[in-house]
């Protein structure tokens, strides 16, 4: 198949129809029986005596993309040239913090192929990324082989509404069914279970891989923070007696790097720590990897005598670790700014408190042309570059 995953900008895209049509020869017959003691429930699947059809223009309503009353939709396809032959489309429900997929489609010919379960997977990536606690979405219990492929996909029953579509919709064998996913819940690893160590020369491969998987997709298509371990390793202002990786069962699973920064003011020059970047392979994220990657090493760093770590991060993450934001310590960035995502720690009380001035980090962090970073990507296995909602560019 010679397609291509794209994103589907909404002004480009906005109220293109899917063609969602359907033949089912089961159904799913629920039941819905009243007693004095409450109600009793069944779905049971059924054989129809004639094949059910669904055409999308008999409808009257045919699925579009982009529909204005979706909140925050934002959908991919496969394209064959220009033509869309499948697509997925999700959008946000912030009032319970679930996302919903609002359109899946695939084109009949392409059916069977793994479009579907390709593009599901980047609903539930988008779901972990922005730490939902459901993947949700709509189907019809007439429609059995949807069914079939969502229960593949892990999905379970949520719900029902047996008069979305019509007052006849039991009659009509065409139930609007609710089916929900769930992120798996990780459980923390325990502080013995995490053998925190020094990085060896010999590790330097597996270590830029797992970072190379920990950002792929993360702020851009692709990332750099593999490239930029590899450059880190090489510059004056590395500093590896702080750095460490941390392996579970002798498999890398994280890292943290530290380089020398510094505060100015017109005056005086303070030294400061920066650390990045910290990463932890995907499939251990959630355990208290990079937690303990961080104390561990904070407090080897306050054993040391430094002040304290100044760092770009993220907000709702390091907070609780114990770093405020810079504006607490009158440090500004280069360019004087303060936001969010630029947060200090002090690493023993009042060791920022008289310090004051403009940040500077490593020139290191700048050193990452994009011809450089694709050549050394190159090194690694092949990764698909997906975009999503919450990328920065």
């Amino acid at each position: 198949m010679n397609l291509t995953l794209s994103h589907l900008k909404k002004e480009q895209w906005k109220g293109t129809e899917l063609p969602l049509d359907y033949i089912s020869t089961e159904y799913y017959d629920v039941k819905i029986l009243q007693s004095s003691v409450g109600f009793e429930i069944s779905l049971t699947k059924e054989l129809l005596k004639t094949p059910f059809i669904s055409r999308s223009d008999e409808k009257g309503y045919p699925d579009k993309l982009y529909e204005d009353y979706r909140e925050n939709p934002y959908a991919w396809g496969y394209l064959e040239g220009d033509r869309l032959v499948a697509a997925l489309e999700t959008a946000s429900e912030n009032w319970s913090n679930r996302l919903r997929i609002s359109e899946l489609f695939v084109e009949e010919t392409y059916r069977r192929k793994g479009l579907g379960h390709h593009l599901m997977a980047i609903a539930k990536e988008q779901t972990r990324r922005e730490k939902r606690r459901a993947l949700i979405l709509e189907t019809q219990s007439s429609n059995v082989p949807a069914i079939t492929f969502y229960l593949k996909e892990g999905f379970t029953l949520i719900g029902f509404d047996s008069c979305a579509y019509s007052n006849e919709d039991l009659q009509r064998k065409e139930v609007r069914l609710e089916l929900g996913w769930f992120p798996e819940k990780r459980k923390k690893l325990k502080k013995e279970d995490i053998l925190i160590r020094e990085e060896n020369p010999e590790d330097h491969h597996q270590v830029e891989a797992m970072t190379q998987r920990a950002f792929w997709n993360k702020h851009h298509l692709g990332c750099d923070e593999h490239y930029l371990v590899h450059r880190i390793r090489q510059h004056g202002d590395y500093i590896p007696e702080l750095s460490r990786i941390a392996e579970v069962d002798g498999t890398i699973v994280g890292a943290i790097f530290y380089t020398k920064s510094m505060v100015k003011d017109e005056k005086s020059k303070y030294e400061m720590l920066t650390f990045g970047p910290l990463c932890v392979d995907p499939a251990w994220q959630g355990m208290g990897i990079g937690e303990a990657l961080l104390t561990e090493t904070a407090q080897l760093a306050k054993e040391k005598g430094h002040r304290g770590i100044i760092i770009f991060g993220e907000p709702d993450y390091y907070p609780r670790l114990g770093f405020k934001t810079c504006d607490h310590y009158g440090i500004t960035t280069k360019d004087g700014k303060n936001f969010d995502a630029f947060m200090a720690l002090e690493l023993s009380k009042d060791s920022l408190k008289n310090i004051s001035g403009k940040f500077y980090e490593s020139p290191v962090f700048e050193d990452l042309p994009k011809e450089k970073v694709e050549a050394y990507t190159a090194l690694f296995p092949e990764l698909p570059k997906i975009p999503f909602p919450d990328q920065w560019d």
